[in-house]
């Protein structure tokens, strides 16, 4: 029998002190922000509506019958299908025969160390672009020793987290690639820096390397090679600086108006760009997600209502950890107590006009975004699935009252910009639907083999045409629960989760599938304990859930879920892959980022890997005899994170994020030599990998 893996780090999961402390403020050590008496799910299961009776709907429903969901037709084949070929292995009548599942027949990368980005066999890689490569016009190359905030400003950002690439009508082999940067490694970037005292050019460069880039790329027609496009006239770099628009519901609010802004509709920056999302209409969405970290003097602030407010986000203390309050003010809620309400929003890019400015869409409510992802109804609404990363908080979608127009013509375009301002926004309660007793913390399936209930969506907030705005949320005005969006959750009775991170839903199915990372704090005195959707207690490991909205139908207000995955060691009795057998599976640990290929598969990405391997990429089938076959397609380098997966036919790519980020790690003492070497600069980078002999992925 193989010997299970060990365990590694005292951190959360498998995240260094330094990542902690850079990426989300040590959020992890801190009073957790949610602290009402919420339920959890499996707390309360008395008339809870069966699993398969809505998953049997969801399957055969047809689109005439659903209302909606313009996928129901594709999907519920393979939705039913799901259901029957996987029961065997369930029901533990041996492992499955068969090649893998189309799109995941390469040899998995095994669990390993090595400072490289690790693909599997016949497979190459190629470094698309790096932090400081130059991709607007007057730029200079990068030089760590001569950097500047003037020449940030015109390179690829810091940390890159999500991708998108989208088409490029008329330029042959070319795409347009978008990322996310998420924060700053002060540490990493300059030498000798002082945390305590930084300098105003470091601070500068900072905020010049957080924000968003659009970038022209070149694919190599033999191969799935990337090359960046400098100076192409769509490449364009957004920061801690630049202008964005407040739009929605909320824009104009005194709860959103500063000494710079008496508006209240136009903000500097965009900061803690997590995870996006694409749009069927041609614009990226941007989750700014532990912008708390880069506010000073919560803890000065003593009003009892203005101190909650910023409690249930988690700003207090005095210091930030870069001290950007002692050369902007904006940044201290002392002396402005607005600024901090304007970020924590999904703001939507048009990367086609290099002109235009973002906005933040306030319908889509104020949390953490790790990421927000839509999906249209059969008469062409969007609806946006979001995740609050954060202990314990909570799961919402957003459905638009308006319908997209189809074309590219600028009355469609310019239509379609206005979506996501004006519709529904809910919360997510789950009700297991096992007994209480049957949920002992240790990941014991319950008798019926699988972590699984219903749900209901409770609608917080609408908005509509003129301005108009209703409260569903007893004691909280609209403007209020757009802005305080965590504490009108708090209010409905929301369930709890452990860190949905990024959110997914299938384009064949329907089905919505959300990275829930992990909670080391279940089950700990004082804290809940284990219950149906998040089973074990001490979970280091984390699970992704599969929801299926009732009917298909994604304006549905009720729907049903069950655990997909239940990560960890598979020698661990506590891992779960819907069934599959386990002595097949690719241990995985810590799921982040989810993407789907074009065969259907589920691809994760991890985040803090606790068992000993660094972070990697996995592809898992979601339907037929290997559904929850967990294979891994690569490992990053020392320190780094998978962030970003984008898998097309003939390609995928990644973000490595944040190499090198190791306790004790600094620029005179690196902990990695990725990407160019040893006495080189450890970079963060987008890495394209495709198959030697020009072949599709995975067939």
């Amino acid at each position: 029998m193989r010997r299970m893996l060990p365990l590694i780090s005292s951190h959360p999961g498998g995240r260094s002190a330094l990542t902690c402390r850079y990426r989300c403020g040590d959020a992890c050590f801190h009073e957790v922000p949610n602290t009402s008496d919420n339920a959890y799910v499996g707390d309360v299961i008395a008339g809870a509506l069966s699993r398969r009776n809505v998953l049997r709907a969801s399957a055969v429903v047809t689109v005439a019958a659903a209302t909606g969901a313009a996928a129901a037709g594709q999907g519920a084949p393979l939705a039913q299908a799901a259901e029957a070929t996987a029961a065997a292995a369930r029901h533990g009548n041996g492992p499955a025969t068969g090649k893998a599942a189309r799109g995941l027949r390469f040899t998995a990368v095994a669990p390993n160390t090595t400072d490289a980005v690790t693909v599997p066999e016949g497979y190459a890689q190629n470094v698309v672009i790096k932090w400081g490569d130059p991709i607007l016009r007057g730029a200079p190359a990068f030089d760590a020793d001569r950097q500047s905030a003037k020449a940030q400003a015109g390179q690829f950002g810091y940390n890159n987290d999500f991708l998108s690439l989208l088409p490029l009508p008329g330029e042959p082999g070319r795409q347009l690639l978008v990322a996310n940067h998420e924060y700053t490694d002060e540490v990493l970037m300059f030498a000798g820096y002082d945390p305590a005292n930084p300098t105003r050019e470091q601070v500068e460069i900072a905020w010049a390397a957080h924000g968003l880039s659009v970038v022209a790329v070149q694919g190599e027609w033999k191969s799935g090679k990337l090359t960046a496009v400098g100076r192409h006239h769509l490449n364009r770099r957004l920061t801690a600086t630049s202008e964005f628009r407040l739009t929605g519901p909320a824009a104009g609010s005194e709860l959103l108006r500063t000494s710079a802004d008496r508006t209240g509709t136009k903000v500097l920056g965009t900061l803690n760009n997590c995870a996006g999302g694409t749009t069927p209409w041609g614009t990226t969405l941007h989750g700014e997600e532990n912008f708390n970290q880069y506010f000073a003097n919560g803890g000065s602030v003593t009003e009892p209502v203005a101190a909650a407010r910023l409690k249930r986000y988690g700003i207090a203390g005095a210091d930030s950890e870069r001290k950007w309050e002692r050369f902007d003010r904006r940044f201290d809620v002392a002396r402005e107590p607005n600024e901090v309400n304007r970020f924590g929003w999904v703001v939507e890019l048009d990367p086609y006009d290099p002109h235009s400015t973002p906005r933040k869409r306030t319908a889509l409510g104020r949390f953490k975004h790790e990421a927000a992802q839509p999906r249209l109804t059969a008469d062409g609404r969007p609806v946006v699935y979001m995740g609050d990363d954060e202990k314990f908080d909570y799961f919402y979608k957003f459905v638009s009252s308006k319908r997209m127009m189809r074309g590219t013509s600028r009355a469609a375009r310019e239509h379609n910009l206005t979506l996501l301002d004006e519709g529904t926004l809910y919360v997510a309660k789950l009700t297991g639907d096992s007994p209480a007793a049957e949920i002992d913390g240790s990941g014991k399936l319950p008798s019926d083999g699988e972590f699984d209930g219903s749900g209901e969506w409770i609608p917080l907030a609408d908005s509509g045409p003129g301005g108009r705005k209703k409260s569903f949320v007893e004691g909280m005005t609209a403007e209020e629960v757009y802005v305080f969006t965590r504490q009108a959750a708090d209010k409905v009775g929301a369930t709890k989760m452990d860190r949905p991170e990024d959110v997914e839903p299938s384009p064949r199915t329907g089905r919505v599938y959300i990275a829930l990372t992990n909670n080391s704090d279940r089950g700990k005195e004082g804290k809940a304990a284990a219950d149906e959707a998040n089973p074990r207690n001490l979970n280091k490991h984390g699970q992704v859930l599969e929801l299926a909205e009732y009917g298909n139908n994604p304006l549905s207000t009720r729907f049903a879920w069950r655990l997909f995955l239940v990560c960890g060691d598979p020698e661990d009795p506590a891992t779960y892959f819907s069934g599959f057998p386990k002595e097949q599976v690719s241990p995985i640990s810590c799921p982040d980022n989810v993407a789907f290929d074009p065969h259907g598969n589920l691809w994760i990405s991890t985040d803090g890997n606790a068992l000993g391997s660094h972070d990697g990429l996995f592809g898992v089938a979601t339907s037929g005899e290997r559904r929850g076959e967990v294979k891994q397609f690569l490992t990053m380098p020392s320190g780094a994170e998978t962030c970003g997966p984008i898998i097309q036919d003939r390609r995928v790519l990644v973000s490595v994020q944040h190499p090198g980020e190791k306790d004790g790690a600094s620029v005179e003492k690196p902990a990695s030599i990725w990407p160019d070497g040893p006495g080189k600069m450890v970079r963060p980078a987008v890495v394209s990998v495709w198959r030697k002999d020009g072949g599709n992925i995975g067939v």
